[in-house]
């Protein structure tokens, strides 16, 4: 049976298999001296996927080997990247390929400086659009982090394949624009962060039942919503309280963990999560481990951040607004989640397939994350 459930939930999970293939591309809009420029990082990694760089076969890409196909990554850069200016197209003109490094390795940086015709007497006044269409197909779960750092205003975004484009204003630099677009910023990331997902899932799993000192595929099913909804109140609150304060105190400087091992936190976060399912009665409080967990998790949410560039003249509203922004996410997932759980607690379905065996799903889905963040997989 045990085996039955867990071949059945891996069809349900299957495509989360997936959630780290994805990789993130940094893109700048700036205006040193008045110069319009344009930035796009890409890591070699991605590149290698699409262009088979790595020639000798020797597992690494060197800056030789990318630069020999300088023509064709210049081409596929052209026809992916778009910038438009008060309704009409701009020139990107030649583009300068250099090599550079982030914390995650070694990246092909593109440095344009765009002719925008229509825009030449006020740039810094003019609505532009950009548009990002790299590597998405490829993987749908790749990012555009876009960050703009103009004289007057500062700006960021995030593009994806649902949201590939984005307009750029310097009256979106007004507080309350701020908070709204980076509320929609946090919604957005809690929605496409699926190890967040899978770790509140896993915490949210048990709450339509009733314990007892049986195993957990025959507790039976909770007589009364309220306790329940009280129980579901508590996780969401503790891992919310509980990112608030790390989420906040990384942005303003005060701690600053080093990504390599917040990242693989998250993943493990995830494991035990589910392993404290299994364990039925002697499992540790939801809640509690929701809190001590949401510790880490706010880590990442402000790695995101960082990497998005929090505008320095409304600090507060975008970081206010992100907060809001990821917990209505939650809310929206907890909304969906829930009527299903319930209505479904009664069931051998529920307590088999989606508690057992979904909880020992994640446990291996979570232990691959794990082992790929610290780098022991490929």
């Amino acid at each position: 049976m045990a085996l039955a459930c867990v071949a059945l939930v891996s069809l349900l999970f299957g495509s989360l298999a997936w959630a780290h293939s994805s990789s993130n591309s940094y893109l700048t809009l700036s205006m040193p001296s008045q110069q319009l420029t344009l930035r796009a990082d890409l890591h070699v990694r991605d590149l290698d996927l699409l262009f088979d760089l790595d020639r000798d076969r020797d597992g690494q890409v060197t800056w030789a080997e990318t630069q020999a196909r300088s023509t064709e990554l210049s081409a596929w850069l052209a026809q992916g990247i778009s910038l438009g200016a008060s309704g009409q197209r701009c020139t990107l003109g030649p583009v300068d390929l250099q090599a550079s490094q982030h914390a995650d390795g070694t990246y092909l940086s593109a440095l344009w400086t765009p002719l925008c015709p229509s825009a030449s007497n006020s740039l810094d006044d003019a609505r532009l659009t950009l548009r990002y269409d790299l590597i998405f197909s490829q993987d749908n779960l790749h990012r555009g982090l876009l960050k703009v750092d103009f004289p007057r205003y500062q700006s960021s975004a995030l593009l994806s394949p649902e949201r590939p484009e984005v307009e750029i204003s310097a009256s979106d630099s007004h507080p309350w624009r701020v908070f709204g677009r980076y509320v929609v910023e946090g919604v957005w990331h809690i929605w496409i962060g699926i190890d967040h997902i899978v770790f509140l899932l896993s915490l949210l799993l048990l709450a339509p039942l009733q314990p007892s000192r049986q195993r957990v595929v025959h507790w039976q099913a909770a007589p009364q919503a309220r306790p329940v909804v009280l129980d579901v109140l508590a996780v969401v609150t503790a891992f919310t309280v509980a990112h608030s304060i790390t989420l906040g105190l990384t942005i303003t400087g005060w701690l600053t963990p080093p990504a390599d091992l917040v990242e693989p936190a998250i993943a493990l976060s995830v494991v035990l999560a589910a392993l404290n399912n299994l364990l039925g009665f002697s499992a540790v409080k939801r809640w509690r481990l929701a809190f001590v967990f949401g510790l880490v998790h706010g880590f990442g949410f402000a790695s995101v951040l960082l990497d998005l560039g929090l505008p320095a003249s409304a600090l507060v509203a975008a970081l206010g607004g992100f907060n809001l922004g990821v917990e209505l996410g939650q809310l929206a997932i907890v909304a969906v989640f829930f009527p299903l759980a319930w209505i479904l607690r009664q069931t051998r379905f529920y307590r088999w397939v989606l508690v057992s065996g979904g909880s020992m799903v994640i446990v291996v889905l979570g232990l691959f994350w794990t082992l790929q963040r610290l780098g022991w997989l490929g």
